[in-house]
């Protein structure tokens, strides 16, 4: 067999390079046992794992078995075809026919075979180094002496005349060992962060492939839906009806576009990866050292939290299209016109529980309207009551099916509604709606809108102000959605998880009073039909 087609059976599908200390999979294949690790480690938590050459699925990581046999046969080939003849460099002295060269002397500026090698001289000034052609890249271009030190504070290689009488007396200076040595320890702490950089992308990957499976499975219904639904509308609402199945088909593809900048990302991650283990593995120190781009490879940041910050959005949308929503902002102008029905139970008449509300409150005798005053109100002390903080709870809770309520805020300039389970603290920091897991809220406070859950507080845009915000509860779907009640409606988020158990309306206000409008689907100040069914 020829030389070029046995390296090529010798070479690690991974690396690509001669195998090291290979071992071999229950698939037959053959690995360098640290490639192989690498491989298994990333597909760690995936939920099985798999040969990278033919892709034979493992349910547990496989064991690996050592090959004597073909380590051997790799020795066997190292030894007899080095790499220097790759390269190019053959001995000075065999004149009578090419011998590759396994050292060069810088001293001497030659190269040696290994016969050669042995009579060579071995005093401290004949300094050997891997087979080169470039000599003179490696003396001083100032004294035309041999590159032996390395000057910390100006990062270049020097001669011993630069260390001690020229440009460099005095600085702090290493052996070239040394400083590769410090330099590959900084390069392998960098390969560990893109490597943990690299899984995460993968996670975020994966995960994302599974949430468009599960959009993609949610688009048949939606389009049901959205097709009912607009059936007896025709003309007047078919730029509705385009706009909703837009929405519905479009969510697949922002995730597709996603997941394929992910995976660009990730082949550069791997890319980086694969040229710091090549810098790692070179045995030159000079050649280690002169690498240009070692700045670009060590920058591990790129954008990473704008990814993540994207991954989560795209995670937690509100699942599939909110169709209320949309249809409360699109038919707003002809819902008395037309005959439209879509399933949305009503809130019942919430009213204001006084044995919650804290000291700095005062409630309306309708317990709908809740102000904040100046003088303790001295309520009787009980286990539900907000003891520091300006919030009270409705009566009702809500454990099933959706509704909906809505809010004046105009009467005040800080507030917080939301929706908590009756199990929230009632002092203390973690009280506040949204301080917590237990509470999904919607505030403003100087002039500027937030939503936010367990203490993670999200600006939302600058809107004109509105004076009446609605939130909606999916309880069966795990939605609570906010709404500005402007002209037009604005939806401002949705909050999507599992719910556990009974849900409270809940409100807080710090100077002025808000409302509740009334129950029931309508609105007591304005009068205007609030119900979407």
């Amino acid at each position: 067999m020829a030389s070029a087609d046995l390296r090529a059976e010798l070479e690690c599908s991974v690396c690509l390079n001669i195998y090291t200390n290979p071992v071999t999979l229950r698939c037959g294949h053959n690995f360098c046992r640290v490639c192989i690790d690498r491989v298994l480690d990333t597909q760690e938590g995936s939920g099985g794992y798999s040969c990278p050459e033919c892709r034979e699925k493992f349910p547990d990581r496989p064991a690996l078995q050592r090959n004597m046999k073909l380590h051997n046969i790799a020795e066997t080939f190292l030894s007899a075809q080095p790499d220097q003849e790759e390269s190019g460099v053959f001995c000075t002295y065999c004149v009578d026919s090419p011998v590759p060269a396994v050292r060069s002397c810088l001293l001497c500026e030659v190269s040696l075979c290994d016969k050669h090698l042995r009579v060579h001289k071995k005093s401290p000034e004949h300094i050997l180094c891997d087979p080169t052609l470039s000599m003179e890249s490696r003396k001083c271009s100032v004294h035309k002496k041999i590159l032996e030190y390395y000057c910390t504070e100006d990062e270049t290689c020097i001669c011993v005349s630069c260390s001690l009488a020229g440009e460099h007396r005095g600085h702090q200076v290493e052996t070239l060992n040394e400083a590769s040595e410090k330099k590959k320890e900084t390069l392998r702490n960098v390969l560990q962060n893109l490597l943990t950089k690299r899984e995460e992308t993968e996670e975020r990957l994966q995960s994302l492939q599974e949430h468009r499976r599960k959009v993609e499975e949610e688009e048949a219904g939606d389009t049901e839906r959205a097709t009912v639904l607009f059936r007896d509308l025709r003309r007047r609402l078919e730029d509705l009806e385009k706009r909703i199945l837009s929405e519905i088909s479009g969510r697949a593809e922002q995730i597709s576009i996603s997941i394929r900048d992910l995976e660009i990302k990730k082949e550069e991650l791997s890319r980086k990866m694969r040229h710091i283990e090549e810098l790692c593995n070179m045995t030159d120190p000079l050649t280690v050292l002169q690498e240009s781009d070692t700045g670009d490879l060590c920058d591990t940041e790129d954008g990473d939290n704008e990814d993540r910050e994207r991954h989560e959005k795209l995670l937690h949308d509100g699942g599939g299209l909110d169709v209320a929503g949309v249809l409360h902002t699109g038919l707003s102008d002809i819902i008395t016109e037309v005959n439209v029905y879509f399933p949305i139970q009503g809130a019942a008449d919430i009213l204001l529980d006084g044995n919650t509300a804290n000291n700095d409150l005062q409630i309306s005798d309708d317990r709908k309207t809740v102000f904040w005053s100046d003088i303790d109100q001295n309520y009787p002390v009980t286990a539900e009551r907000f003891l520091n903080t300006s919030q009270v709870f409705s009566n009702q809770s809500f454990s099933s099916g959706r509704h909906y309520w809505e809010v004046d805020v105009g009467g005040s300039e800080r507030w917080r509604v939301g929706m908590c389970y009756p199990s929230i603290e009632r002092g203390g920091y973690l009280s506040f709606i949204g301080n917590n897991k237990k509470s999904w809220g919607l505030l403003r406070s100087i002039n500027q809108y937030y939503v936010i859950h367990d203490s993670n507080k999200t600006p939302l845009p600058t809107y004109p102000p509105g004076n009446r915000v609605r939130i909606d509860l999916d309880y069966e779907a795990g939605r609570i959605s906010f709404y500005d009640l402007c002209d037009p409606i604005r939806h401002l988020h949705t909050f999507t998880t599992t719910f556990t158990g009974p849900l409270h309306a809940v409100l807080g206000v710090w100077g002025g009073c808000i409302k509740i409008c009334g129950g029931r689907g309508t609105c007591d100040i304005t009068g205007t039909v609030g119900r979407i069914g």
